[in-house]
């Protein structure tokens, strides 16, 4: 049985889902992000204990078609982001169409019904706050985030990164307050 999870955006969000399924002793073949795949059918009333217990970590069972593969596209894509070797040829629609087997134009459609941003939206925010990331850890040059994550130029990274957050790469460095956003809320 595949159960699919909104807001899993990261390991340790892939570890409290499976910490859930473990104490309602459900055995799991698979679990990745967005999505869980049980051993074995699961009682509407195990669901119903799950579901509860998913609400209460911040985590939610997607039931909708549409709303699955739009969760599917953004665990897609921030799993490209946090792998820093998107090439400056990077290609999100090709990315998205071989990954899902699927028209880009349809699933830019219905990304766009349930999240009320584009796709390149929903991509450039991500990377922005990978960028944002990357400048606090300041173990990387600027130079070096432009190729990590496929901009043709620091000069292209840095006018986005102003266009996004008001500020230049360097002027957010220096900023006091660093206004990220959690990744299940970009």
């Amino acid at each position: 049985m595949k159960i699919f999870i909104k807001n899993m955006v990261c390991g340790r969000c892939t570890a409290a889902v499976q910490t859930i399924f473990n104490e309602a002793d459900i055995s799991l073949k698979s679990i990745m992000l967005g999505e869980v795949e049980t051993e074995f059918e699961v009682s509407d009333e195990s669901l119903r204990m799950i579901e509860k217990k998913l609400l209460q970590t911040g985590f939610e069972r997607i039931k909708d078609l549409s709303r699955q593969q739009t969760e599917k596209i953004k665990n897609l894509i921030i799993t490209e982001i946090s792998g820093l070797d998107i090439s400056e040829n990077f290609l999100l629609s090709e990315f998205l169409s071989l990954a899902l087997h699927k028209d880009y134009s349809a699933l830019s459609k219905t990304f766009s019904q349930n999240e009320n941003i584009t796709l390149e939206q929903f991509f450039i925010l991500q990377k922005i706050e990978k960028v944002k990331e990357l400048l606090l850890y300041n173990e990387v040059t600027l130079t070096e985030i432009a190729g990590k994550l496929g901009y043709k130029s620091v000069q292209h990274l840095s006018s986005q990164f102003r266009n996004i957050t008001g500020f230049t790469p360097t002027e957010f460095k220096k900023l006091k307050v660093h206004n990220r956003k959690p990744l299940d809320g970009v």
